[in-house]
């Protein structure tokens, strides 16, 4: 008897072009991911010319009272590397049925602000490290450690091999190859200093791209994990204690800073960043408090620091920026379960539109 394997992997291009297109959005509490299918009759290149769609979104906490349906709009295409063939994911924010965006639709503000002309005319660059931890489905307690126990102290985990250092490999890799065909601009991926945390690299990216395929890439992260039966954990602190939390770390420049003289325009955005600090640490995301202690590789979170080559600071300079005059820097306040669309539209915001 075929597995289902078998059926998941049948090609659906020989009957009357026929795809599939998994609509993707955010849920109700900003961080969970949602999803559904529907069947098109011709491949669609552009999102614009994707059907909208619906759904209940008193079933997702976005929606109550009578009218309950929530519009999709398609915002983003990418290649399925679950089903693969000509079928695709498309990246979709929501809407109210008059056309307003919904409260947990933060991808419509980031876009008004890297849609000015301002912002444009600097073409900022994001690259965006997502931390994670892999759980067990059963204890919620991190792969590889033991159950209800504690491993080693961090010191051999961090790009770590072997299998008492590295757990969850073939999901990470799993995951890296998948976002690759998917068209995701993806960097690379490494072991953490915590063992079972993992990081994945997206960008650099242009402006609202990064974030877009930040989204999709976590989307393909929870798919393939279903699959390996594992829970992802996007909490900033997973585990109290002696360990080090997860972040979201946020790598960014401008075309000014990209050029000669950038190193001045990065201490000018810095000190933007100084005076608007607390603004920014309320929208880096829920329970981020947890992990920016000061310790573990982090800043105090109620302190704004930077430095170069220094990573239990704010921000970070990294050391051939310094030496050139020019690059980017790191933020390094985003705790894992960041929004994306909230941090970078943020960061843009303050460093080129916002006067002091």
């Amino acid at each position: 008897m075929s597995s289902v394997t078998d059926f998941m992997n049948l090609s659906t291009m020989h009957h009357d072009n026929k795809l599939i297109a998994e609509y993707i959005w955010i849920g109700g509490s900003g961080l969970d991911l949602r999803s559904k299918a529907r069947t098109l009759n011709e491949a669609v290149n552009d999102p614009r010319k994707l059907p909208k769609w619906n759904y209940d979104g008193s079933s997702t906490c976005q929606a109550q009272g009578k009218d309950t349906e929530v519009i999709l709009q398609p915002q983003a295409i990418f290649k399925d590397p679950f089903r693969r063939g000509n079928n695709i994911l498309v990246l979709c924010d929501a809407y109210d049925p008059i056309g307003d965006p919904i409260r947990t639709n933060k991808r419509s503000v980031a876009a008004k602000i890297f849609k000015h002309p301002d912002v444009i005319a600097e073409v900022p660059w994001f690259g965006l490290e997502q931390e994670y931890t892999l759980m067990e489905k059963s204890t919620k307690w991190p792969l590889g450690w033991p159950q209800g126990g504690y491993p080693k102290p961090q010191g051999p985990y961090y790009c770590g091999v072997g299998a008492e250092k590295a757990f969850g490999r073939d999901i990470v890799d799993a995951h890296y190859k998948a976002c690759l065909y998917a068209g995701i601009n993806i960097g690379g991926v490494n072991a953490e200093v915590m063992p079972g945390q993992w990081e994945f690299q997206v960008g650099p990216s242009v402006g609202i791209t990064a974030s877009d395929e930040l989204w999709v890439a976590r989307y393909i992260l929870e798919r393939v994990a279903e699959i390996a039966g594992v829970v992802v954990s996007f909490d900033p602190k997973p585990i109290p204690g002696d360990w080090n939390g997860a972040g979201g770390h946020t790598n960014y420049s401008t075309k000014s800073m990209r050029e000669e003289g950038g190193y001045q325009v990065i201490q000018k955005a810095i000190e933007k960043l100084k005076l608007r600090h607390d603004h920014h640490m309320a929208s880096y995301g829920e329970g981020n408090e947890r992990r920016l202690t000061g310790c573990h590789e982090t800043a105090d979170i109620k302190t704004f620091s930077w430095g170069v080559a220094k990573r239990g600071v704010s921000i970070r300079v990294g050391r051939d920026t310094a030496n050139e005059g020019k690059g980017y820097f790191e933020d390094r306040r985003p705790g894992s379960n960041m929004d994306p669309y909230v941090v970078t539209a943020l960061i843009a915001e303050t460093t080129i539109l916002w006067k002091p």
